[in-house]
């Protein structure tokens, strides 16, 4: 527990027990009863501070959205109240139904707006203004682009200069992951914390969390889509379904996947590439090696230099559905 907010509650308890003990001086026929005073102050200090346990994680958004139901509720049991239909009835029925009336209103249009908070945009937590009235750009990040990692490198190099929106649920579902008793989808758990953590240590990187909640596990695509389409934010995603579906409600996405076939060099016949050579090739003299980007690269004449770096020179290129295959010579080795 917080030091500071455990000092507070100890504070407030021994107020409220102080208080029923100068009860007592206030109302004289209660001086035989201080005991009893200091008792029940010092319950009223514990029953306060218990109700603020309680609300442990009752976030501002909630307490926006309760605060607007109340009155909306309150709101339309008075403009009931005050049409004809409670012009003619007996006073004790009357107060009943009034009564009644605020009660059921309020009730109701709290639970709605509660339902809904995450449309009630009251309180904004995820929109920052500049001094030039300028809104930051939003990208909402889902749970397969943290696992996927390369997020964090792209954050690093510069190239989202907008706020990364990382709603509650997403998380959940990530630690979710990371706790399956799967080996393979906890590896993969694991390394989307560690990518979120990468992110947390960029500096100059904004990254929110709303907290936005989906009550089943298949609602969470739909709830992505929602929220970048509620925020005007971009979705990031390398999960197919999910782009096509933020595609058909007009939800602008962006794809890893394309980025990195975007980025992947235009390899003319000629040209001399670094490259070393990991594994032999299928035809004889021949080795293999990998561009950064994952281009096989097939050198002729380089068997006897696996594990080494050498130059290549371009033969032709043979384009694949994985990426390049590049046919290369040797043309030496790296100094």
């Amino acid at each position: 527990m917080n030091k500071t907010l455990f000092a507070i509650r100890l504070v407030f308890i021994a107020l409220c027990t102080s208080g029923g003990w100068l009860v007592c001086y206030a109302i004289s026929d209660w001086d035989d009863h201080r005991k009893v005073a200091v008792f029940i102050g010092f319950m009223i200090g514990i029953l306060v501070v218990l109700v603020d346990i309680l609300l442990k994680g009752f976030s501002l958004r909630g307490l926006s959205a309760i605060t607007f139901g109340l009155a909306v509720g309150a709101l339309i049991a008075f403009m009931i109240n005050t049409s004809p239909l409670f012009d003619r009835a007996d006073e004790q029925n009357l107060y009943i139904a009034r009564l009644v009336l605020f009660l059921v209103c309020t009730y109701l249009c709290t639970v709605i707006a509660l339902r809904g908070k995450d449309e009630f945009n009251l309180v904004i937590p995820y929109v920052r203004f500049v001094p030039q009235e300028v809104e930051v750009p939003l990208v909402v990040v889902d749970t397969s682009v943290l696992i996927d990692g390369r997020i964090a490198r792209v954050c690093e190099a510069g190239f989202i200069s907008g706020a990364l929106v990382i709603p509650k649920f997403v998380l959940k579902e990530l630690n979710a992951v990371a706790d399956s008793s799967d080996p393979q989808k906890k590896a993969r758990g694991r390394r989307g914390l560690e990518v979120l953590n990468e992110l947390r240590r960029i500096r100059n990187l904004d990254i929110r969390v709303p907290e936005s909640e989906v009550s089943k596990r298949e609602d969470v695509d739909a709830k992505l889509v929602f929220l970048a389409q509620s925020m005007r934010a971009k979705l990031i995603t390398t999960d197919f379904n999910l782009a096509k579906m933020a595609e058909f409600h007009g939800v602008p996405w962006l794809d890893l996947n394309q980025l990195a076939r975007s980025l992947r060099p235009e390899l003319m016949v000629g040209e001399v590439l670094t490259v070393e050579l990991a594994k032999p090739g299928k035809e004889s003299g021949q080795a293999i090696g990998y561009l950064s980007d994952g281009s096989m690269v097939v050198v002729e004449a380089g068997h006897e230099f696996l594990g080494q770096r050498v130059k290549a020179e371009v033969m032709s290129v043979l384009p694949t559905a994985g990426g390049k295959m590049v046919f290369a010579r040797y043309a030496g080795i790296v100094s």
